[in-house]
This record gives structure tokens, sequence and C-alpha cells, in this order.
């Protein structure tokens, strides 16, 4: 599975992008803000409520972004824009692999880390991007960063670390439990640096296989069932030939996909408690009044809606995330915001308080929503995905237009699919050919034409899963 969406009324939208210089957004304008990321793998945006600390020092405080979105719900496309503020359009990562995505589509030379690199110790703790296991196995470093402690492949134990181009070998031991081996190195990061640091802290939970530490295994053992209207979906035979020929979920996967989402919460609460000792390592060296901590997925996950178990496809599920922000210097106090936020929107954000330029950015500064819940927003967004497999695809290649009542996915091969979000949420009834919606699909199709520019490569080349 793979796939995504994005924007604004396009004319506007342009002059939104720009980066304008910050508006003295810390105390007396003394130093320029941290930024702290931390970037979760495959979390839903309906599981924060499993996380104690993330309620405690960061939703209590900050600003939720209920409506929040990736442009491509594959993790490398994710990730690439996350640090860039650009679609896969722009980036050239479409996939997680091959010549269309991974680690070597990447352009690394311009980032997060490299437009703050001239005023900041920068680190990224944790995972990069798929496919960097050769290139992190032998110690190589992206560009910008000052400290590097990633993954060459990510696990949650007997695992290694590229430590600032030295591998160092990891066991199965419980202390050797990944979250909390890099929670440790991300608070020493915090502890060691002086000046203005920029932390992206990214863990492997709650990917696949969910494998929670020894001590969280008994924990939500009283956690229900997850059976939502569009859970095992009865009726298909609206849906594209895709998805309509999966079949019914049988008891076993049914019974698989309940342990696998109760273990995906279970592998969270060490992420609550990293988020914890990040949060305590910022408070104890003096900068917490003055850091931008962002709590935010690469993706989404459906559990069994649609018949469907993971990511990477245009439906709600598998687009949708969590995300938090707090900085003390803009938000007097806890918030939630409806608008449409993207995770395009970072990078661009953290340029705007760091007072720097994001060159090639997309997204639009969160800045504005900071300061003002009622700031003028985008009305729609573009989600890309790319298949390999041509019209065979899983999903085949398309383009998506959100907007805050549609949703309009366009098949490269045909087969589209149109729903009506505030009547239909579970998205269960696709009207592409209903008359009363003909109006509405024609303005979505110019927005997409706008939108998706240029297009996902049009190939029939396959490759083979890793």
């Amino acid at each position: 599975m793979a796939a995504a969406l994005l924007v604004v009324a396009v004319l506007g939208y342009r002059a939104l992008t720009a980066v304008q210089p910050p508006k003295d957004l810390t105390p007396g304008n003394a130093s320029k803000p941290n930024v702290v990321i931390i970037l979760t793998d495959d979390q839903r945006w309906d599981t924060l409520w499993a996380m104690p600390r993330v309620q405690k020092d960061l939703v209590d405080h900050g600003v939720t972004f209920n409506n929040s979105f990736v442009v491509n719900s594959a993790c490398c496309p994710s990730r690439t824009s996350i640090l860039t503020g650009q679609y896969s359009h722009s980036t050239g990562v479409y996939t997680n692999r091959g010549s269309e995505g991974g680690f070597r589509s990447f352009n690394d030379g311009s980032t997060i880390a490299t437009w703050l690199d001239t005023d900041y110790t920068s680190a990224l703790i944790g995972k990069y991007l798929n496919q960097y296991e050769f290139a992190g196995s032998n110690g190589e470093v992206p560009l910008g960063w000052d400290h590097w402690v990633a993954f060459p492949k990510a696990h949650y134990d007997d695992f290694a670390l590229n430590i600032d181009g030295t591998v160092q070998q990891f066991g199965s031991a419980t202390a050797d439990y990944s979250t909390d081996v890099l929670a440790d190195q991300a608070v020493k990061f915090i502890q060691d640096t002086e000046g203005p640091l920029f932390l992206l802290f990214t863990p492997k939970a709650p990917h696949y296989p969910a494998q929670p530490k020894g001590s969280d295994k008994t924990a939500f053992s009283n956690l229900p069932d997850w059976r939502p209207p569009n859970y095992n979906e009865a009726d298909m035979s609206d849906k594209p030939a895709w998805a309509r020929d999966a079949p019914l979920l049988s008891t076993a996967q049914q019974q698989y996909i309940d342990k696998f989402r109760l273990a995906q919460m279970q592998t969270l609460l060490p992420v609550d408690r990293a988020v914890g000792h990040i949060f305590d390592a910022l408070e104890q060296t003096g900068r917490l009044g003055n850091t931008m901590i962002v709590f935010m997925s690469d993706n989404g996950m459906l559990w069994g809606e649609h018949r469907m178990i993971g990511k990477g496809n245009a439906y709600e599920e598998s687009i949708r995330i969590p995300m938090v922000v707090r900085y003390d210097p803009l938000v007097a106090r806890p918030r939630t915001n409806n608008d449409m936020t993207l995770n395009i929107d970072i990078a661009p954000t953290a340029a705007e308080l760091a007072g720097v330029g994001a060159p090639g950015a997309e997204g639009l500064s969160l800045v504005p929503l900071l300061q003002d819940p009622d700031a003028h927003w985008r009305n729609d967004f573009l989600v890309e995905h790319f298949a390999p497999g041509g019209p065979h695809g899983n999903p085949p290649t398309f383009c998506a237009i959100r907007t805050d009542q549609y949703k309009y996915v366009d098949y490269m091969w045909g087969e589209d699919e149109l729903y009506d979000l505030q009547a239909d949420p579970f998205e269960m009834s696709n009207r592409i050919h209903d008359p009363a919606l003909s109006q509405q699909l024609d303005k979505l199709m110019q927005i997409k034409q706008q939108l998706c520019d240029p297009p996902p490569p049009r190939k029939l080349d396959y490759y083979a899963p890793g």
C-alpha cells in the first residue's frame, strides 16, 4: 500500500507560502528559539489519549491541530516533505524505495538542518529514511547535521546506530530497547549543547511489528475492539477495483489486527516517557520557555477500515496524523484548531521562527495560526501517490484533493473516487457518478490540475518489496 494529499486557493497560495521575517517571536528577541520535532512512525491521529506526558506537557499548553494531514502517506516521502516543506513532485521522492523513492532519491542539500546550520546545533536521533541501511552501516551522515544518531535500519531491539559516523551495536536486553536508548541520546544532546538547538527525534514506534517493552505488555488490557462503521466494509461495490477486490477480513485477520492495534498502543508508552524526558531536559537547561515543540507522525494507519490494514492510500485513516505544537511565546493558553495543517508546514514554520529562509518550501508557516486562531488559511490540499505497478498498484498512482467537505481521488488509470466527508465521514459512499455533485466535481478537477503539477510518473516498472 502507499499514497497521499494538499493546499489553498491557488493564486493566493504562493503569496502565503513566502517566509516572512520573524516578528519578535522570542521574549525580547534575545535569542533564537530552539526547535524540537518529535516524529512517530505510523501513528494514527486519534491515539493521543494514550500518551499522558504528551497530554500534560504539550496538549495542555499548546495548540492541538485536529485536522492535520500528510501529502503522501508513505514513510520516506512524508519524511522528506517534513524536512523540506515540499511535495513529492518537488522532492522527487514518491515511494520508500526504487528510482522514485528511498534515501538515494533524496537530495539532502536543502532541508531544515541546512537552513539552520549557521546559528543552530542540530541533531537527528532515530529513524532517517528508508533504504538508508547500506549508507548508515558505512557511517554516512547527511548534510547539515552536527550530531547524528540514526538507525541504518530501525528495530526495537538488536539494532545498530550510526553515531556521528561510527556504528555501534545494541542487543536485546531491556536496557537496549531502542526508544529508551534514543531518549537517552536526546537528553544528552540537550544537556551538552550550548546555544540554540534543533532536535529531530524519530523513534521507530509504533511501526510494525510494534514490539512493546516488557513492562508495557500488560498495558491497555481492557482496550475494546476497534469496529467503526467502515470496518470490514460489507459493500465495496462502489470502490475502484484495487479496493473492492479485497476480500472480507477473516476472523483470523481481524484477530491479528486487534493484536497489532494493541501492540501499537503499547509501543507508544515508551515514546510518551521519552517526550517527558525531553521536556524535563529542556526545562532543566532553561530552554523550555523559548522552544517550539512539535509532536506529529509521518502518516496514519488503517485498522480494518475498508477491509484494509496499513497506509499509502488516500483514505482518512491513512493521511490524517496527530499534530500538537507548544510554543509559549505565542500560545498563552491551550486550544484546538480545526484548520487543515500539513506535514509540509513544519519546515517553513521552523525557518520563520529561526529567522532564515525556506528555499523551495510549498507549505505554510504555522506562525500565523499560533498567533491568531482566526488567521487566513488554506481551503484545500493535494495528496500524491506513485505506484510502480501501474494500473495494478495497490492503490494505483493518483492525485487527490481534499477540502473541508470533499475528497476527490483521481487515479491515473481510471475508476476515481469522490466523497462528501461531512455527510459521509467514513467514506462509505463513492459519489463520483452522482449528478448532484457534478459542479463540485468540476471545481475539484480544476484544483487538481493546478496542484498536481507535475503529476506522478507514468511508469509500469516493478520493484521488489523490502
